[in-house]
This record gives structure tokens, sequence and C-alpha cells, in this order.
């Protein structure tokens, strides 16, 4: 599931790239819009997947460090979790934002979707949200390379 979710970060930013060249410069915003939501839900479906697969089965990252680095020093873990720390900031409120953006859409937006009163909001939202599963993209490949390549 790591190699799936790092596959998933990388593969995120291309696609959110295309979604907001669609809702830009065509204007073709229901493909932006479900564009969004096919990308929150498969994204959410493998973070359930993967936590559950780190969580649960292997009992943690530290254990599959362990078993795969055992000459880690007590220095390169403590490095390691510093790495993750930073990037659960992002992963932790990457959700929080896009979920709240799509809501805030689909509850505000006429449908089909177009421009109106709730856009200005939306844009600053969503800005922050691409901003955000950037960081947390960048940050979880740090952190995976760091953990599991290096």
């Amino acid at each position: 599931m790591l190699d799936v979710v790092v596959c998933a970060l990388v593969l995120v930013m291309p696609v959110l790239a295309f979604s907001l060249y669609l809702v830009k410069v065509p204007q073709k915003f229901v493909w932006h819009r479900n564009i969004q939501i096919v990308l929150g839900v498969v994204l959410l479906i493998t973070i359930v997947a993967f936590e559950i697969d780190l969580q649960i089965v292997h009992g943690g990252w530290r254990n599959i460090v362990v078993k795969n680095h055992p000459e880690f020093s007590d220095q390169q873990m403590d490095f390691v979790q510093k790495v993750l720390w930073v990037h659960l900031v992002f992963a932790g409120s990457t959700p929080l934002f896009w979920a709240a953006t799509i809501f805030l859409a689909l509850k505000r937006m006429p449908s089909p979707p177009g421009l109106c009163a709730h856009s200005p909001l939306h844009k600053k939202l969503g800005w922050i949200s691409v901003i955000d599963i950037t960081l947390t993209s960048l940050t979880g490949l740090l952190f995976y390379y760091h953990a599991f390549v290096a």
C-alpha cells in the first residue's frame, strides 16, 4: 500500500492541474466538478486502505522501517519522525479543505455549475486545497524516501 499511495501522490498532481486547466481556460465547470469529486473519493479510499494496511496489518511505519532497515540509528528514526510530523500537518488539513471546498460548491453553486456569488470563496478554498495537497504530496514523498528508500 505504501507504493500505491506514493503513486497516487504523484498522479494526483497532473490530474489536478488538468482539472484546473478545464475550469480556467475552456471553463468546463461540469468536468472540473466531476474530476474533483472523483479525485476526492479515490484519495479518500486510498488513504483509508493505506492507514488500515500501515496501522493494523504492519503495526505502524516504525515496524516496516526496522524490518527493512535494521541499521537505522535513533538519530535517523528521529529525523524520519520529524519529516512525518510535517507531512501529517498537511495530510490532516488537506481532506478538511478539500471536503469543505467540494461540500460548499455542491451546496452553493448552481446546477449545472458555473460562475456565481460563491465563486470567489470557492476559488480561495480551491487554491488553499491545491497548495495543501501539493505540500502533502511533497512531504509524503520526502517521508517515503527517508523512511523506506534511503
